[in-house]
């Protein structure tokens, strides 16, 4: 699997690529990272990659020629493969794309900056626009970075499957609360303990136990997930009978 980065700011990403358990996808080439500097690509001495929007308006728009010839480059390496631009218009990025996006062959990662890129490239070239959520960002580097780590924990090896599995969306739901020592802790004037079924040893009540911890934190938090689960036929009886029982 491989990611080609085209980016004005190659920097931002070493650190985070060399650092934490993600880094044994990006140490080992489970995720081979590669960074393309776009000014590379521009075609004048100033190195210029932007220039004012027609019909006026503030900021800079990234010019197509240098992203046409940065993408070729990538292409005559690899070949076709996803294009990915970070856009707030873009799709939500949530489990099921990161999902999608681990069990294919990577992309090319577009990271805009200033007023956006040209239409006319987005219109031929991009495959797939992807946002982090409503907000808005200085650059496409932070929502590169989210993706390939999120893919990067799911490459076999990297973290143990269990500890994905049990993540928040890793079957749709939000994942539930989670204790460790001191078994008791005085905080506030008050005496804070573990729940007893944590330390019971046995393994089917804290098993059930964590699924109702977290379907009833789904229900509060993201009820929308607890309708997709119903969808999609996630739910067991027991869960049902489980949410139908909570004060909501």
């Amino acid at each position: 699997m491989r990611f080609d980065v085209v980016t004005l700011f190659p920097e931002l990403f070493a650190p985070h690529l060399a650092v934490g358990i993600t880094r044994r996808a990006f140490t080992s080439g489970l995720v081979d990272v590669r960074l393309w500097q776009l000014r590379d690509f521009a075609d004048d001495t100033y190195r210029r990659i932007d220039d004012r929007p027609y019909g006026g308006g503030p900021g800079m728009v990234m010019l197509v020629e240098p992203l046409l010839r940065a993408l070729d480059a990538v292409r005559a390496e690899r070949g076709d493969v996803p294009v990915v631009h970070f856009t707030p218009t873009g799709r939500r990025l949530d489990q099921a794309v990161v999902q999608e996006f681990a069990a294919g062959p990577g992309a090319v990662l577009l990271c805009g900056r200033y007023e956006g890129i040209d239409q006319r490239f987005i219109d031929r070239r991009v495959t797939h626009e992807i946002s982090l959520g409503d907000f808005v960002l200085s650059g496409g580097e932070l929502p590169a970075l989210a993706l390939l780590d999120a893919v990067a924990r799911l490459q076999y090896g990297v973290i143990p499957a269990p500890s994905h599995e049990q993540d928040s969306f890793g079957d749709g739901l939000l994942e539930g609360p989670s204790y460790s020592r001191p078994e008791r802790l005085s905080l506030d004037g008050e005496e804070l303990a573990v729940p007893a079924v944590l330390l019971s040893g046995h393994h089917g009540e804290i098993s059930r136990w964590r699924r109702e911890r977290s379907l009833e934190r789904t229900a509060r938090r993201r009820p929308d997930l607890i309708a997709a689960a119903r969808a999609a036929g996630r739910l067991s009886r027991a869960d049902e009978r489980y949410l139908s029982a909570l004060e909501l």
